[in-house]
């Protein structure tokens, strides 16, 4: 051995002297309490939720809001809302970033606390919400992506609870609502903040964020005629998707629609549309739907989007009918300054889930596994309906 290569001889060799029982643990308790990987996945040790050293990009236990984490995912049927990121910027076409919007979103809470004033709600007392971490994504495999999401989906929509899905760039839109779909019992309406239609069949020859409703639309309780879309306009949509838009009959609100009529009777509107003939609507919030001057950490800024206060009380107002699920889109972190976009991501989903506890859509199930929860304890009665001032 020469001295020149002493160290680098010298480890290679220890290397295979060390022991991989705890990594060998690691992945049998990962796939105990992460679901095994969707049937397209073909390393068998890859889990459908991340529960291990990678990927590295998910799985930090942050968890939103500080709410309790549940490590084996099998018991999230004993939440009623739970809480998990899909750290997925493959399908961006421009910015990337946004497979850290899960860790973004959830840190950007450690600001909040559970109680908010104006609409009388305080989580850690009324919502039996948890957060069961991050789906274990391909980087580079879109498609593989999807199955993973998708799956993840179905699993906590099986089990009763309401997934709230902290992006990722908005390429998901399309898996959540094919892992949801299935289980409704009749259609699913689509209520769609953005400032991009996200219509189009592909894009750079994939299903990229700009395709999601596309196929989503294709699934059949899932018609376009009750997607809504609020918020589209500037420079950035594509006629290819306007195109389909206008041939499967979707609804589009512009800003100037919401400056010109005003939030409530948009939020009328979108909701008639939304819930015609359907048994639940779905909300996906693509944070680019307010003025780039706001969210600056996104992957398609557009300038002249919705304000802040215009988009929150349009949320706070959809999500008094109740909603099936929920998403939150294209948080960007790396490009975000002083957390300004994860915060207000954070606060759509917040102003949702108040509303709609304090309108007695949730807040009425009890944790009964004997862990930390949060929510009602049983025999307490849900609140409901007794909030004042403007929703």
């Amino acid at each position: 051995m020469t001295e020149v290569n002493r160290e680098g001889a010298w480890a290679q060799q220890a290397e295979a002297h060390l022991p991989d029982h705890r990594y060998r643990e690691e992945i049998e308790r990962s796939l105990a309490h992460g679901l095994q990987g969707a049937p397209t996945i073909n390393d068998r040790s890859i889990p459908t939720f991340a529960r291990g050293e990678v990927p590295h990009f998910a799985g930090e236990r942050g968890t939103f809001l500080k709410a309790p984490f549940i490590e084996d995912v099998h018991d999230v049927g004993d939440a009623e809302v739970a809480i998990f990121g899909v750290p997925l910027d493959a399908g961006a076409t421009y910015r990337p970033g946004t497979r850290f919007g899960p860790r973004g979103i959830r840190r950007s809470t450690n600001l909040f606390g559970t109680y908010n004033y104006e609409l009388g709600v305080d989580l850690r007392e009324q919502l039996n919400m948890v957060d069961i971490g991050d789906v274990f994504t391909i980087p580079g495999n879109l498609e593989k992506s999807f199955d993973q999401i998708s799956q993840a989906m179905a699993h906590v929509v099986q089990q009763g609870t309401v997934p709230v899905v902290i992006g990722g760039d908005h390429s998901i839109g399309f898996p959540t609502i094919r892992g949801m779909a299935p289980y409704l019992g009749g259609n699913i309406g689509i209520i769609h903040f953005d400032r991009h239609v996200d219509t189009q069949e592909t894009d750079l020859d994939e299903r990229m964020h700009t395709t999601p409703w596309f196929h989503a639309n294709n699934i059949p309780n899932a018609p376009a005629t009750n997607l809504v879309q609020i918020g589209i306009g500037g420079w950035q949509a594509p006629r290819a998707g306007v195109q389909v838009g206008r041939e499967r009959k979707s609804t589009v609100i512009t800003v100037g629609d919401v400056e010109r009529v005003g939030v409530e009777k948009v939020a009328e509107m979108a909701l008639e549309v939304a819930w015609k003939d359907a048994v639940a609507v779905y909300l996906s919030f693509d944070i680019d739907v307010l003025d780039s001057g706001f969210v600056p950490g996104t992957g398609w800024p557009e300038p002249g989007g919705l304000l802040p206060r215009e988009a929150l009380n349009l949320i706070r107002m959809v999500s008094e009918p109740g909603l099936a699920g929920i998403e939150v889109v294209e948080c960007s972190p790396p490009y975000d300054w002083a957390e300004q976009t994860a915060l207000l991501s954070s606060r759509v989903i917040l102003d949702s889930l108040a509303v709609q506890v304090r309108n007695g859509k949730l807040g009425r199930r009890a944790s009964s596994a004997g862990r930390v929860a949060w929510g009602p304890t049983h025999g307490t009665e849900p609140a409901s309906g007794t909030g004042g001032g403007v929703a």
